[in-house]
């Protein structure tokens, strides 16, 4: 059964964010509530701290902005952005944003010919850059079909303000004053189709204002530490904005290979994470028991914490105090998205007192479309609904599984100068995602795969490979696998983590069969592969399917 929520949010909070309708209100509100609060801790360019307050934010992205607007780049035009994670980086996004100017975030770990592509597809108007991705910036400029007229590198940015400040003490209040409405295009945001060229999903201030709105109406948060890509959309409503609403700091990382680190000096509350994270950070844990031989210790405390949790006693934060304290000691909740996340993880970290709230979405939606409450959960699923959107099941089978629809105020506007593919994704108001699921007694949704990975069988039946994929990374030495396939086979392929179990490769055979007996006939796995290396990820982290990318 489902959980009773007992995290009641304030009634009067839901009723004042329920009034805001574009991202600049959500700044605006932020500003005004946060005031000289901290708002952001971040590392400056000699990896020294530096901190903002909400006011102080405020002057640099009214002073951006206005420099936009003296430069041609007004309410309207397109300003992207190709750069790390930084301070810059947001301030960049939330002056275009209050002036009314079309953002574009773009993924810098992309090559130039595709950056290039999407700048001339979406007839860009000016580009934010840095020293790293200056080389970008160059392929632009060569290219006769660019027609940007604003190139901006990040390190003059306190020259640019100073140029805006000064603007507007003299009374150039275009940026600040821009009227800027729900219906309003605020981004751009590529995103892989499925076949072809990557495709512009048009989102409004409303779309992804109703979606930080929602989710904030149902989960608080606390102080957070951030490190998901500031270009993919799930930053936006786990931190860029919610933050706004919350009136709540957060510190940015801008280097993955130091978020260990940063989580102990900054003791997050809570952060926003895909799901390779959580796996590392849970391997990690159990490695770390096995090394300093005290992996029994640990499985009889997880006994003991399961027996007192039966009646009624949580101990699992005393219990377990340890492993918090590692992740900064204040840690209580991961939300995360992005991918399927295996059950295995969700289950292990709530073991220890830090929960899993996992939900769904799509970039097309805004991103959020269901997730789980901190009092409202089911461990294994992706959530229920957010207020501002409602889903459906469209023609499933006979377990309930049918492709699912999503219909609310986050659903993109389109893609961007291309019906075709607009019109190829709606059923009158409803989204199709392309992605299969079920909903439950209560409610709940639970993702089985996309659509465009389904194995079709000779005889008619579908197999989703991520449910197959969800039940064989349970095995302990599992590193990754990947289902797909082949002929008349249902192929696994797996790379297995033969350092700690160096008898991983003579024991996969018996254990895979272990769990082919507790499936269907046709949904067994009729064929095993070994890798010796990881499989290639994309720049979001998730295991890229077309086996063209990696076989020899």
């Amino acid at each position: 059964m489902a959980k009773k929520n007992k995290f009641a949010i304030d009634p009067v909070f839901v009723e004042e964010i329920n009034k805001l309708h574009t991202l600049k209100e959500i700044i605006t509100y932020g500003t005004e509530k946060g005031q000289d609060k901290l708002q952001f801790v971040f590392l400056d360019k000699d990896k020294q701290e530096d901190r903002r307050s909400f006011n102080q934010t405020w002057d640099e992205i009214t002073a951006l902005g206005t420099y936009y607007y003296l430069h041609g780049i007004t309410k309207g035009k397109k300003t992207a952005i190709i750069a790390e994670n930084s301070y810059e980086w947001i301030v960049a996004y939330y002056a275009g944003l209050i002036g009314g100017v079309i953002v574009v975030p773009m993924d810098m770990k992309l090559t130039d010919e595709e950056l290039v592509s999407q700048l001339v597809r979406c007839e860009c108007d000016a580009l934010v850059y840095t020293a790293k991705t200056s080389h970008t910036a160059d392929a632009v400029k060569q290219d006769p079909a660019c027609k940007i007229t604003l190139y901006v590198d990040i390190k003059d940015f306190p020259e640019c303000k100073e140029e805006g400040r000064a603007a507007i003490k003299a009374g150039d209040t275009r940026c600040v004053d821009a009227e800027v409405k729900p219906e309003d295009l605020a981004c751009i945001v590529y995103t892989s189709g499925t076949t072809g060229l990557s495709k512009g999903v048009m989102l409004t201030h409303k779309n992804v204002t109703s979606d930080v709105v929602a989710s904030c109406s149902v989960q608080k948060g606390e102080h957070a530490i951030g490190f998901l890509p500031l270009n993919h959309t799930f930053c936006w409503v786990g931190a860029l904005f919610s933050g706004y609403l919350l009136a709540e700091w957060g510190y940015i990382c801008d280097s993955l290979k130091d978020i260990q680190k940063d989580i102990q000096k900054y003791h997050p509350q809570n952060f926003s994470a895909v799901p390779l994270v959580v796996n590392t950070m849970y391997d990690k844990i159990w490695r770390t028991a096995r090394k300093t031989g005290k992996e029994d210790a640990l499985k009889k405390g997880l006994k003991i914490s399961k027996a007192l949790l039966k009646v009624g006693i949580d101990a699992r934060r005393k219990l377990f105090k340890t492993i918090i304290d590692n992740l900064g000691g204040e840690l209580e909740f991961i939300i995360v998205g992005g991918a399927n996340l295996d059950p295995k993880y969700e289950n292990g970290m709530n073991d220890f007192g830090i929960q899993i709230i996992n939900g769904y979405g799509m970039t097309e939606c805004s991103p959020a479309v269901t997730v789980n409450l901190r009092g409202d959960y089911k461990l294994g699923s992706v959530g229920k609904p957010i207020p501002c959107n409602e889903i459906k099941i469209v023609d499933p089978d006979e377990f309930g599984v049918g492709e699912i629809y999503v219909k609310g105020d986050n659903v993109m506007k389109g893609y961007y100068n291309d019906p075709e593919a607009t019109a190829a994704v709606f059923d009158g108001e409803w989204l199709k995602t392309g992605d299969y699921g079920r909903i439950d007694e209560d409610g709940f949704l639970f993702f089985v795969g996309r659509k465009k990975n389904l194995i079709i069988l000779a005889n008619g039946k579908n197999v989703s490979p991520e449910e197959l994929e969800d039940k064989l990374v349970c095995i302990d030495y599992v590193q990754e696998v990947l289902v797909y396939q082949e002929d008349e086979n249902i192929t696994a392929e797996f790379f297995l983590d033969e350092n700690e179990y160096p008898d991983a490769r003579e024991r996969l055979k018996g254990d895979v069969q272990k769990i082919n007996e507790t499936l269907p006939q046709f949904k067994r796995i009729t064929k095993r592969k070994i890798r010796d290396e990881e499989f290639p990820k994309t720049t979001t982290m998730k295991i890229v399917r077309d086996r063209s990318a990696y076989e020899n």
